[in-house]
Order: structure tokens, then C-alpha cells, then sequence
């Protein structure tokens, strides 16, 4: 099984953004981060969204509003059903 896309909508100073980072900088995983303070493009994305608060995490398709280790688990484990 190939990883999906991981892409992060973040903040600077945010500590779940920063734990969501470290979870998939632990893994090895690659991602795209996009910081929505300093990203004129990342803030239209994220109101797309109509998200609230941030980390906003995409992997792949599959949307998470802030930083849940057992759902990211279960997604990159293959074994979540969303």
C-alpha cells in the first residue's frame, strides 16, 4: 500500500500543528505544509474548508480537524473506514 498525500494546514505558533508535524516527521513520512497565517492561498483554502481551528490534516481525500493520533494511525495503517 502506497501513503497518500499528507498534506497540514498550520499555524506558527500552534502545539498541535507542531505535534502533528513531529508525529509525521517521526514516521518518515513526507508532507506539504501550508501555514495559514503567512499563505494567502492556504487562508482561502482553509475557509473553503470552513474549518475552524487548525491543524487541518488531509491525507489523501480524508479531511481531520486537528491532530487525532489513533485516527492517523488507523489511516496510515490501512485500517480506518472513513
Amino acid at each position: 500500500m502506497s501513503t497518500p498525500r499528507i498534506t497540514l494546514y498550520t499555524a506558527r505558533n500552534c502545539p498541535h500543528c507542531k505535534r502533528a508535524k513531529q508525529y509525521f516527521q517521526h514516521r518518515g513520512l513526507r508532507f506539504q505544509e501550508f501555514d495559514v497565517e503567512q499563505n494567502a492561498r492556504a487562508q482561502k483554502a482553509f475557509a473553503r474548508f470552513g474549518a475552524r481551528g487548525v491543524p487541518v490534516i488531509l491525507v489523501g481525500d480524508i479531511r481531520i480537524d486537528g491532530f487525532d493520533r489513533q485516527r492517523l494511525d488507523a489511516l496510515l495503517n490501512g485500517t480506518d473506514d472513513a
